[in-house]
This record gives C-alpha cells, sequence and structure tokens, in this order.
C-alpha cells in the first residue's frame, strides 16, 4: 500500500504543469460538493451551533438568519446565557427545505 510519504517524494519530482494538474484533480475530488453531509459534518452529530455558525452552515447572511429567527422558521434549541443554540439537525432540516424550495 502506497503511504503519504511516497506520494509526497513522488510530488517533488513533478514539473510545474504536472504539480498544476495534481491539484486542479485534488481540488475536484475533494470538494465539498462531492461529500456527503455526514462526510463533512458526522463528527458534529447532536452538535449545537451559535447563530453566526449556523448562518454560516446555512450559507446565509446573519441578516436573513435573523429574518428566519424572527418568523419562526428557525428555533433554537436551548441557551446558554444570552447565546442561543441551534440544533445541527434542525439546522439540516431546514437547509434541506431551502433547497427544495429553489
Amino acid at each position: 500500500m502506497i503511504n503519504a510519504k511516497q506520494v509526497f517524494d513522488d510530488f517533488v519530482k513533478l514539473d510545474i504543469n504536472e504539480r498544476t494538474r495534481f491539484f486542479s484533480l485534488l481540488s475536484n475530488t475533494i470538494e465539498p460538493d462531492h461529500m456527503t453531509h455526514d462526510e463533512l459534518f458526522g463528527d458534529l452529530k447532536d452538535a449545537e451551533f451559535t447563530a453566526q455558525e449556523s448562518a454560516k452552515y446555512l450559507e446565509i447572511s446573519m441578516a436573513t438568519f435573523r429574518r428566519h429567527l424572527k418568523n419562526k422558521k428557525i428555533r433554537a434549541c436551548s441557551t446558554v446565557g444570552n447565546v442561543h443554540l441551534f440544533s445541527i439537525d434542525d439546522l439540516r432540516a431546514f437547509k434541506n427545505a431551502m433547497n427544495l424550495l429553489q
């Protein structure tokens, strides 16, 4: 089985054009569009996000996130002090619903 050291040793032998091609192939292979939700966020099972993290996860602005909160389309699952936390499962369901509407 090939290991990372062997790959690197071979990589440094490539000319600049082949290195560029390699990075292009690599970026297209591990692009988030090609990964499942579990591959990207599996380690976050049962996680709770802050509002800012939630907006980033949903790929929307904070203003849009706040509007969804105000309209009760998104609800906090818990509060710690003044910080509202949002369930990853709820956010995923909301994101899937948003994608269905597009």
